[in-house]
């Protein structure tokens, strides 16, 4: 009988929803029969959306997989803002779990996204989206089962941190085009025009971006075109991603000096694997060098490897692991 897993991603830009086959230990990631997108979250006075944003995708892949729901043997969350910006999920877990009689567990999104980046392996990484986290674990023990040991660097939201991440560089960008449009000095006149093209005249920035509960998603869509113009050659935008990298693996080596990998690296496993992830990720060039410069800087022996998959990759995981009773909860970052 075929055996199957929802996964779910869930983030500040948008969010996804797959059913994949069973496979045990897949070396490439489970074989996806079908996917679909959902809403990003809002965060606002009362909090944020996500738990709302999650029981919507479950009911949705409820309906839209309902032939396949009796061989759907788990359910895997992964979502942002998930620890800090809301109650927790255990109650709507517990409640998906009464209602489909399937198992779900749920976890930060740097969770899913170590799953899927570094293919259920040990090591750290450093997620860009919309915001940026870094997350560290030193993999499953003999038995298969993922230990209560991640590691968590970042994650403080768009105003506190997110260091690196979509809404960072952003926000960066956009104050450098404020500070063009000022007076103060040119270096941004590149950032200002294309500020202007996608936001409209400064004067109205105040009133788009304050008055917004998904801001964070709305500055994080200007990092795009930091990326654009640094492909182009400004020189600006260009030194904002170098930071943005540089940020980022400072944040991985932190997750990767935590307890767990040190006692792993003593023992003799391997050297601290790290890698970078996320949509932001894929602007490459000076992000990705930036990334690479700090790593060997701070840590030479730091292996550095290429993502095998994504949080939606990692999610699928999650369900597994969950199915398969092989994953502890920990406080604010894994939820059985």
């Amino acid at each position: 009988m075929s055996r199957f897993v929802i996964g779910i991603d869930i983030g500040g830009s948008g969010s996804r929803a797959a059913l994949a086959a069973d496979e045990e230990e897949p070396s490439t990631g489970r074989r996806v029969v079908d996917t679909f997108t959902g809403p990003r979250i809002e965060v606002g006075s009362g909090g944020s959306t996500v738990l709302e944003v999650a029981r919507g995708l479950v009911d949705s892949a409820a309906s839209t997989w309902a032939d396949q729901l009796p061989e759907v043997v788990g359910i895997g969350i992964g979502a942002t803002g998930i620890a800090s910006l809301s109650e927790g999920p255990a109650g709507v877990l517990a409640e998906f779990s009464a209602e489909f009689g399937i198992p779900a567990v749920a976890a930060i999104d740097a969770v899913t996204a170590h799953l899927g980046a570094l293919d259920g392996r040990g090591g750290a990484i450093t997620v860009l989206g919309t915001g940026a986290i870094a997350i560290g674990h030193p993999g499953s023990d003999d038995h298969g089962h993922w230990c209560p040991d991640w590691s968590r660097v970042d994650g403080w939201g768009h105003l506190f941190g997110d260091r690196g991440g979509g809404a960072w560089l952003g926000r960066l960008g956009l104050e450098l085009a404020l500070r063009t449009h000022d007076g103060v000095d040119e270096y941004g006149s590149v950032l200002l025009e294309a500020a202007i093209r996608r936001f409209g005249l400064p004067a109205s920035w105040p009133g788009r971006f304050y008055t917004r509960s998904d801001r964070a998603g709305l500055l994080a869509e200007f990092a795009t075109d930091v990326a654009e113009a640094a492909r182009s050659g400004d020189a600006a935008s260009a030194e904002l991603l170098d930071g943005a990298g540089r940020e980022a693996a400072r944040s991985a080596l932190a997750a990767a000096r935590a307890a767990p990998l040190r006692r792993a690296e003593t023992a003799g496993s391997a050297p601290v694997r790290i890698a970078l992830t996320g949509g932001l990720a894929a602007a490459g060039g000076h992000l990705v060098e930036g990334f690479g410069a700090e790593s060997a800087r701070l840590h030479p022996d730091a292996t550095i490897v290429d993502p095998a998959g994504g949080p939606l990759d990692g999610a699928l995981t999650l369900a597994h692991l969950g199915a398969g009773g092989k994953l502890s909860a920990q406080d604010r970052v894994v939820w059985t």
